[in-house]
């Protein structure tokens, strides 16, 4: 395999892609009959070996609940749980552990901030502002948020490449404005968001500033102290670690201030039935037994992409995303949709106004697994005009041999209208 060359790791050794493709037990299969292309990226990615053997090493030597046990097991447990923490506080740069909060995923996170922050700070009459290019899970919270207290929502508009109309964001932020929500890295077309620069004009105008990190996490280097957002959510399980766990990032005097989310075990200091006294964070906001074995194998994960370091994991995922538009480009009835000019490797498109499932049926005949429909993005489909689309969506485990494949099935199938 020719795919990483050039491509270094952290350390400066050539990334071998047979190595980092052993990792991944899942790939080597067939499907129909077929050498597996996984190509559904961005809706969860594959889990290294590494990630399953934690997960198997925590409930055969660790299985314990965390931080109110006394004995052996318990202990370890907890002091793994919370290293997965202080990873994350280095991965994306917060200034204490304190301010990473576990969730189930992005979704969980966004309602934990509307449930809370909402609560205290967006009254009636105040604005929210949210993007055409959102995801249902950074829309619905606001909706509902802004039934509830009679606030409004504002809706930034998506140009015909893609790309958010910052000319529009600016006219719609005002002084009533208090909070934006935006994702950086779009799941159904890939473009990537300008959100420092939108943060900068959100503060500008006293707002806070959510950004939905779900589909960049993995691949852009973020850190929450030089983008200054006031939360940042992402989940672990497309960032090749485990379902069911998920973070939010925090500023800590935002979190203090902030309401409880649930309340339960944990979460709490001293409960009389006169009155409960909450926990200090990032506590008062984990009620109840968390995922506690997923958390300690997304550490596992986070090792992963340290080892390799997101710089060569987006030069190979750019290489292919690359390589698969140029090559796609030349079928006849392949309609791209997003053609923004900063991606991360999500390829979104339609075939002769074929009805998306259709197209994905035959991928997955030969053994390739794509993506297809509105990708929970109503509103941006709306917006094209289409009701959906097929979407192949690159990891650094994808080869060139796997997008050429793909490509002839395309035309293959591209034909067969015609």
């Amino acid at each position: 395999m020719q795919d990483l060359v050039g491509i270094t790791d952290q350390k400066g050794k050539k990334l071998d892609l047979s190595l980092i493709r052993k990792k991944f037990p899942v790939l080597d299969q067939l499907v129909n009959g077929k050498p597996l292309a996984y190509f559904d990226n961005a809706a969860t990615t594959q889990k290294p070996i590494q990630v399953i053997d934690a997960l198997k090493s925590y409930y055969e030597n660790d299985n314990s609940n965390i931080h109110r046990g006394a004995h052996t097991l318990a202990s370890r447990a907890t002091e793994l749980f919370e290293n997965t923490r202080n990873s994350l506080k280095s991965f994306i740069n917060a200034p204490s552990a304190e301010e990473v909060i576990f969730t189930k995923g992005t979704t969980d996170s966004i309602n934990l901030v509307a449930a809370t922050f909402g609560k205290k700070y967006i009254k009636a009459g105040d604005e929210v502002i949210i993007s055409t290019m959102e995801h249902h899970s950074n829309i619905v919270p606001w909706q509902m948020l802004c039934e509830e207290n009679n606030a409004h929502l504002k809706i930034i508009p998506v140009s015909d490449s893609g790309e958010l109309d910052l000319q529009a964001y600016k006219n719609l932020l005002s002084d009533k404005t208090k909070l934006v929500a935006v994702v950086h890295a779009s799941n159904a077309l890939g473009t990537i968001n300008p959100v420092k620069t939108m943060i900068d004009l959100a503060h500008e105008q006293g707002a806070r500033f959510l950004v939905d990190g779900a589909q960049s996490a993995a691949h852009l280097d973020v850190d929450v102290q030089e983008l200054d957002c006031d939360f940042f959510t992402f989940s672990a399980h497309k960032m090749y670690g485990p379902t069911g766990v998920g973070v939010l990032y925090g500023k800590r005097e935002l979190l203090e201030s902030m309401p409880p989310y649930q309340g339960g075990g944990e979460m709490i200091r001293e409960v009389t039935f006169a009155k409960t006294t909450y926990n200090d964070i990032p506590y008062k906001f984990e009620a109840g037994t968390p995922n506690i074995a997923d958390v300690i194998a997304f550490n596992a994960a986070l090792s992963f992409i340290n080892e390799l370091g997101k710089d060569a994991i987006r030069k190979q995922e750019t290489k292919l995303l690359n390589h698969a538009f140029e090559s796609c480009s030349a079928i006849k009835g392949f309609i791209p949709v997003g053609t923004a000019s900063d991606k991360v490797s999500v390829l979104s498109f339609t075939i002769n106004h074929m009805h998306a499932f259709d197209v994905g049926m035959m991928l997955d005949a030969s053994g390739i697994a794509v993506r297809t429909g509105h990708h929970c993005t109503q509103p941006l489909m709306n917006r094209f005009g289409i009701e959906g689309t097929v979407r192949a969506s690159f990891a650094v485990y994808n080869t060139i041999e796997e997008i050429d494949r793909f490509h002839e099935s395309l035309t293959r199938i591209a034909k067969r209208k015609n």
